[in-house]
């Protein structure tokens, strides 16, 4: 994965970061598959949106996959890391800390609406310190604070063995190696890992998997999958176990959940 080296873990960007005159700023990169902005932090607030593409973004002990169909808000001074997943048109609109849509300190990931995703555009296209970008900044933040949460979180642990489990099954959610086994390659017992996942991960081995499951199988349900063609992409041995595992988490089944959305 090729890096976008960050000097110093906090990110400053003269002429770039918002100011009260100028709360809401747009940072635009396009980029590869499998590129990595590495860890790093900033006094000022972002959602970090892909026009196309998939990222991963990771935020202390916590990863989301966030396609087109979502953003992430990550509040100021949060360390973050950003990968690319597939080649992506990466927005990353920064806020100044006393504009924050949220007031708390987490995360939050946002269903992307058809008018957040035109404001987004619109913001690019103006002129900057012009009196139609700040309209279209106050409009961008009233509507990310109106934007509905999405739950989807993965979570991650410290110790070293755990964590490279972690993100190799994350790279690779279909796997079907047992705990046994993941065991043998990380260099510890099942009972130990077992143990961590309780311990760190709140949960059991096979409702961490699930998680990551759910996680790579939004962007590809929204972008138009068919429900067999993603169980299989993800380790399922059919349809209806996939979408009975969905429907046990949201409530309702996948091609249910998406459609209320779309419409």
């Amino acid at each position: 994965m090729a890096t976008i080296p960050v000097t110093h873990t906090r990110l400053h960007l003269p002429g770039r970061a918002p100011t009260p005159e100028r709360p809401v700023r747009m940072v635009a990169r396009d980029l590869k598959a499998s590129e990595l902005l590495a860890a790093h932090s900033h006094e000022w607030g972002q959602v970090t949106y892909a026009l196309d593409g998939v990222v991963r973004v990771t935020v202390g002990k916590s990863t989301w996959i966030v396609p087109p169909q979502r953003a992430i808000w990550i509040p100021p001074a949060a360390l973050h890391e950003v990968a690319t997943l597939e080649k992506a048109r990466l927005r990353a609109i920064y806020v100044h800390a006393d504009a924050s849509p949220f007031a708390g300190r987490e995360c939050e990931v946002l269903e992307v609406s058809a008018l957040l995703r035109e404001l987004v555009v619109a913001l690019a296209l103006a002129d900057a310190g012009s009196a139609r970008e700040s309209m279209i900044a106050r409009l961008l933040l009233d509507e990310v604070a109106r934007s509905p949460a999405m739950p989807i979180r993965v979570a991650l642990p410290d110790d070293k063995r755990l964590k490279s489990l972690c993100e190799m099954l994350i790279a690779e959610p279909a796997s079907s190696l047992t705990l046994v086994e993941w065991a043998v390659r990380v260099g510890a017992t099942a009972r130990t890992l077992a143990r961590l996942f309780e311990s760190e991960l709140g949960m059991s081995f096979g409702q961490w998997r699930q998680q990551v499951r759910l996680a790579h199988a939004a962007p590809l349900i929204a972008r138009g999958m068919p429900l067999s063609h993603v169980a299989a992409e993800l380790g399922y041995a059919s349809q209806s176990a996939f979408s009975s595992m969905f429907k046990k988490t949201f409530g309702q089944s996948p091609s249910s959940f998406f459609a209320r959305r779309v419409a």
